[in-house]
């Protein structure tokens, strides 16, 4: 998919089963080491979109990323506050303030854990290859153009930075300075594999920056522009809202539509790790990792969050394979908010965003240009489809839009398959051998390929290469029987399969009559008044 995960799959058996070696262990750690200084902006401007306080950002990557580290279905991921969750969250914080999203927050966990136990993660399957190439295009260019706001002068854009709107931008030896700065960035990180790998390339492109500004005393924004990460532990704090029917109408939507998102996005996340790592599995246990994460981080003062594909991919391109790493980075964001703040404030932010633009390359499927050219219409339609509504809207819609639009396109396509070979039997009855599926798509185009009218008396439909679906292809069958028996003659149906046999006798439609190439009678009152028959096996 791209340059990262097919270099990631050409090794993926040694991924499978990895070894906690002393070397091993120092990779993971500085994985770990390397997600949260990038962790730290990122929760920080996410706090500021919500409209709550920084610490509540930090507190839910920290509480999230742990939890879901040491319990998660796929190790390797990361999970921290998303912008996904906290464009949702603005208005809610705007109306009734932070302790009802701290509530929601927590149904929103309780809800993830009852998808999780009810096993629905499973249904993540059923998202189309081209709904994950729009997902993962959209999202690099998402995280592109979070980036923007970096350029801004601090303070001065929509959430002290973060936002790329109504901000007063970098101009002049300041923008050439930061744009200089990012590409060295990106340099480092390129070049650094090809020179060793005993440390990742991201942290070495942030470690050598900041050495350089700090080093020379180069005035360019730092973390501690956008704001102080100081604090204190995480306390523990029941949500202050009262426990009525009307607070559960207010938070319930905003939990309903947070959940979904959250898993969502985490799931489609765990689909692309486990295309990198080699591992399978783990949707339902994911749910109810995110539930957990999600419903603790609420009473302790977090907003809550979701899989995180950027930094996800920062700890795979970092060599993380284990869950060392996500507990790792959880741990290394308590010590910067608790006892590292003043150096961390110091980082410069055009390495963080020369590792963030990093990540963008190696997310964004390059190679979907060329498959734009080779795939059906309809696919190349819904990649540029969910990438753009990725863009305007957020993931969990444009995962929904793209689903929607391929079960629609796949339906159209099977609504046109359906037809009929026809042939005159020795004893003068017609047959009609459909082809195709019949559902409520192709239930027209079935009623049409029947002639009642001039038909022999004795008509056979033939379904061996066909199937019954659903109620509307029932009620397509009975109504091409009232045809026939309207026109005073007889109709048979063969050779239905056995799922169908149970659907069709599900309804009322039809009865067996014998468990020996039993025959089925086409609402009963037509077998007796015409002798509508219909055997099968």
């Amino acid at each position: 998919m791209t340059r990262v995960l097919m270099a990631a799959l050409a090794n993926r058996s040694s991924f499978a089963d990895v070894s906690l070696t002393p070397s091993r262990i120092k990779t993971e750690l500085l994985s770990g080491l390397t997600v949260a200084l990038a962790l730290v902006p990122e929760a920080v401007a996410f706090a500021f979109v919500a409209g709550v306080h920084p610490l509540v950002g930090l507190y839910a990557a920290f509480i999230v990323g742990l939890i879901t580290a040491v319990i998660g279905g796929r190790p390797g991921m990361i999970s921290g506050a998303t912008g996904a969750l906290a464009v949702v969250m603005v208005s809610l914080v705007a109306t009734h303030g932070v302790e009802y999203l701290f509530a929601t927050v927590v149904l929103m966990g309780l809800i993830q854990i009852i998808a999780g136990v009810m096993k629905w993660g499973k249904f993540i399957r059923l998202v189309p290859h081209p709904v994950m190439l729009g997902f993962v295009n959209g999202l690099a260019i998402v995280i592109f153009l979070a980036q923007m706001g970096q350029f801004q002068v601090p303070g001065s854009g929509e959430a002290a930075g973060h936002g790329i709107a109504g901000g007063q931008w970098l101009s002049g030896a300041p923008l050439a300075m930061m744009l200089g700065l990012v590409a060295l960035t990106m340099a480092i990180i390129w070049v650094t594999p090809k020179i060793t790998s005993a440390i990742p390339a991201p942290l070495a492109g942030i470690a050598v920056i900041a050495a350089i500004v700090i080093g020379f005393g180069i005035d360019v924004p730092r973390v501690g522009d956008l704001a102080s990460i100081e604090g204190g532990l995480p306390q523990f704090h029941i949500p202050a809202v009262p426990l009525t029917l009307e607070t559960l109408k207010i938070i319930l939507p905003y939990s309903l539509i947070l959940a979904a998102i959250g898993l969502i996005e985490s799931l489609l996340t765990l689909n692309l790790v486990g295309e990198i790592t080699g591992r399978k599995g783990g949707a339902s246990q994911e749910c109810v990792a995110q539930g957990v994460a999600n419903t603790v981080t609420g009473v302790f003062g977090g907003m809550g969050g979701c899989a995180m594909i950027g930094q996800s991919m920062i700890n795979v391109k970092s060599g993380g394979r284990t869950r060392i790493a996500g507990i790792a980075a959880a741990v290394f964001l308590l010590l910067f908010i608790v006892v590292a703040s003043p150096a961390i404030e110091q980082i410069p932010l055009a390495a963080l965003v020369g590792v963030m633009f990093m990540v963008v390359i190696g997310t964004f499927a390059w190679n979907s240009f060329n498959i734009l050219r080779k795939v059906p219409l309809t696919d190349a339609f819904v990649i540029v489809l969910v990438t753009v509504v990725t863009v305007l809207t957020d993931l969990a819609t444009a995962v929904v839009v793209g689903v929607i639009v391929s079960a629609l396109a796949y339906a159209w396509n099977n609504a046109k398959r359906i037809y009929a070979k026809t042939y005159q039997t020795p004893e003068g009855a017609k047959v009609y051998q459909v082809q195709g599926p019949l559902f409520f798509g192709s239930a027209s185009g079935f009623a049409e390929l029947f002639d009642p009218e001039n038909d022999p008396g004795t008509v056979i439909i033939d379904f061996a290469d066909s199937r019954v679906v659903d109620q509307s292809a029932l009620t397509a069958i009975e109504a091409v029987a009232e045809k026939y028996q309207n026109a005073g003659k007889t109709i048979q149906l063969r050779h239905l399969s056995r799922d169908c046999h149970q659907l069709l006798t599900k309804s009322g439609q039809l009865v067996v009559d014998s468990d020996d190439d039993p025959d089925y009678e086409i609402a009963v009152d037509y077998s007796v008044r015409t002798g509508v028959l219909a055997g099968g096996h």
